[in-house]
């Protein structure tokens, strides 16, 4: 019997979902661990991208497996968070084998939530390894918080709070697709004023308020600011056998639901990343097979970033961007 879909990103077996969060720092970690190394690739196409061991994913780079993915808020400083899911990871004898030693491959995207009113004044040296290990530690492979936590903890977008959201699919085949975004646009996730989502046409089962498409649209562009960087970050997986030449692409398919989900997106103050990955639990036995998987690549993006501006809450600090709960959400 196949088994029902919770609509996250553990729902591909053999992947585990940890957070750190702190929200008077108004930042957090994500930690996307699978139980063995995958076939794993991914694309920026933001023009102000912050990531660690991101050219290794490129299809003509020689190694093809990671162990983890690090998803972080911080900007720059929260590079160092991949360093605290590197340290958990060797701690447990796990990495790519080099001579007599392992080492951990864990490719890390960060997004800027350093201007969200959060207490960044951290002294010399920034929290984010700390919270990478916590991050870590808190790994587990069933349900998981979305909204304002982890990597989510501080993003924003041009209208409201922005969060983590995940969102899950299958296709005819059998094969599970899923994604897990930390939504921090500098462009909008919401239409015009409205509380409709771009995302609607994709929506499922209500996931981010079933409110469908608006009567009429309004296109105007909507930004948090200029000269403001921004960045949403991600990853998709399927448990599909792939190459790492086809990861990449289904990277590249997450940016079409991204560009679903936001306008604008891609922006040269955006760092747009998109990870993805195989776990080969299950062949691709036709070319249709593989078209549907990347078509839900693109479907589970656009769901996942919409899902987490709707699940977000405000941070509780002075002058903090209102949630899309905030305005719209039930008494």
């Amino acid at each position: 019997m196949t088994a029902s879909l919770r609509n996250l990103l553990t729902d591909i077996e053999g992947v585990a979902v940890g957070h750190a969060t702190d929200l008077v720092l108004g930042s957090g970690v994500t930690a996307i661990v699978f139980d063995k190394p995958v076939i794993a690739s991914g694309s920026v196409l933001g023009g102000a991208p912050g990531g660690r061991d991101t050219a290794l994913l490129d299809p003509s780079m020689t190694v093809e497996t990671v162990d983890a993915f690090v998803l972080s808020g911080g900007s720059a400083f929260g590079l160092d968070a991949a360093g605290g899911v590197q340290a958990g990871l060797r701690q447990i004898g796990r990495g790519l084998t080099v001579g007599t030693t392992k080492v951990p491959i864990v490719p890390q995207a960060i997004l800027m939530d350093l201007l969200n009113g959060g207490n960044k004044d951290w002294g010399r040296h920034s929290p984010y390894r700390d919270m990478g290990f916590q991050a870590f530690e808190a790994a587990k492979s069933g349900d998981f918080a979305l909204g304002t936590v982890g990597a989510g903890t501080g993003a924003t977008t041009a209208t409201f709070k922005g969060g983590i959201g995940s969102a899950s699919a299958r296709t005819k085949a059998g094969h599970t697709v899923a994604a897990l975004v930390a939504a921090n646009a500098l462009g909008s996730v919401t239409i015009g004023d409205s509380p409709h989502f771009w995302a609607a046409p994709f929506e499922r089962e209500k996931e981010f308020g079933g409110l469908g498409m608006p009567a009429t649209f309004d296109t105007d562009m909507r930004l948090k600011g200029i000269n403001v960087t921004a960045t949403t970050v991600g990853v998709v997986l399927t448990d599909a056998v792939l190459t790492k030449a086809q990861a990449h692409r289904l990277s590249i398919l997450a940016h079409d639901g991204l560009a679903r989900a936001v306008l604008p997106a891609h922006l040269p103050f955006d760092g747009d990343t998109m990870f993805a990955a195989a776990t080969a639990k299950k062949p691709v036995t036709d070319v249709a097979e593989l078209m549907e998987i990347f078509h839900l690549a693109t479907l589970v993006t656009a769901r996942a970033i919409a899902r987490g501006v709707y699940e977000a809450t405000a941070l509780p600090v002075k002058s903090a961007q209102a949630a899309w709960q905030d305005r719209f959400g039930k008494d």
